[in-house]
């Protein structure tokens, strides 16, 4: 059975070895998202400190040229000693005759480090597909699927080059796909549990992440979240021109759920103070305070400006 615990990691070194490992003509295709992103990109905040996460969430961008940089990243990687993850779902790559529905995510440990491992996925094909969508990688290792979803093309908004020449999504970007990908808490729990917990939603974890990234902004500069609207409205017309005011007439729904919530919110908190901000993990007060700011300062202006207020 596959190891889920979160492991403690330092996002510089990860980082590190991923542009080490990836294809040099593939690294600028290639965007860095998720926990591993937000720990490097406030890693002065943090102290250089660790954060608790199991995955590496790459995403292939443009979708134009995913398919052959999905192929050719895990062939490479596979030939250099990294090791598919099998799950209980999927003890094996997939073959010719699996259909793509069925496919086993690309999912690879680096050699000799089963800590953590590296996981591929893309954007949508269009503004209006926000399904879960899986694209076939034939590769010789056997096939695998490229999953695409929701709101994951805002993650692809003006990427930050790092020193190591792969690039990171904007924290920002990452907490308002979030937003609207939740805009009410949805009972689905998390399949292995989160930090010895059962009962954590999906829902909650990942609005959990907008207040970690929510912090760690303010922790950074007191005035970071009074910049959202703007980029938020923008990145939005850019991705969904034909109904961003929609998108952003909504964008707080979810988490004014977990506000009011305690059940939620403390489901909130503990994937906060057992993931991103496990180095410095915050109480369900401060929590609350970084909701009502984030309210305050962003998702409030975004909503009044989408509906013409």
């Amino acid at each position: 059975m596959t190891d889920d615990t979160l492991k403690s990691i330092v996002p510089a070194q990860v980082l590190g070895e991923i542009a080490e490992a990836v294809p040099a003509g593939c690294r600028d295709k290639l965007i860095v998202i998720g926990s591993l992103a937000v720990g490097y990109h406030y890693r002065e905040q943090l102290g250089g400190m660790a954060v608790r996460t199991k995955d590496a969430d790459c995403l292939l961008s443009p979708r134009v040229a995913a398919i052959d940089a999905g192929v050719k990243i895990a062939e490479e990687l596979m030939d250099a000693g990294w090791k598919y993850r099998p799950t209980e779902e999927h003890a094996h790559p997939g073959t010719a005759t699996t259909p793509d529905r069925d496919l086993p995510a690309v999912r690879l440990t680096p050699p000799g480090n089963p800590e953590w491992f590296i996981e591929l996925l893309t954007v949508p094909d269009s503004p209006d597909d926000r399904t879960q969508h899986w694209s076939r990688l034939a590769t010789r290792h056997g096939h695998f699927g490229l999953c695409s979803f929701g709101f994951l093309s805002l993650t692809d908004v003006s990427p930050i080059t790092t020193d190591f020449g792969i690039c990171i999504a904007r924290p920002e970007m990452m907490a308002l796909a979030n937003l609207l990908e939740h805009p009410e808490i949805k009972p689905d729990t998390m399949a292995a549990g989160f930090a010895g917990r059962m009962d954590v939603k999906r829902s909650n974890k990942d609005l959990g992440r907008v207040l970690a990234i929510g912090r760690l902004a303010l922790g950074s500069d007191e005035d970071a979240l009074l910049e959202w609207p703007r980029v938020w409205r923008d990145a939005l017309q850019q991705r969904f021109p034909g109904d961003w005011r929609e998108l952003a007439g909504r964008v707080g729904s979810g988490l004014r759920e977990v506000m009011v919530s305690e059940p939620d919110l403390d489901q909130a908190l503990h994937t906060c103070a057992n993931g991103l901000l496990a180095s410095r993990p915050p109480t369900l007060e401060q929590l609350r305070i970084v909701g009502l700011r984030m309210e305050q300062d962003a998702i409030s202006p975004l909503e009044s400006e989408a509906r013409g207020r």
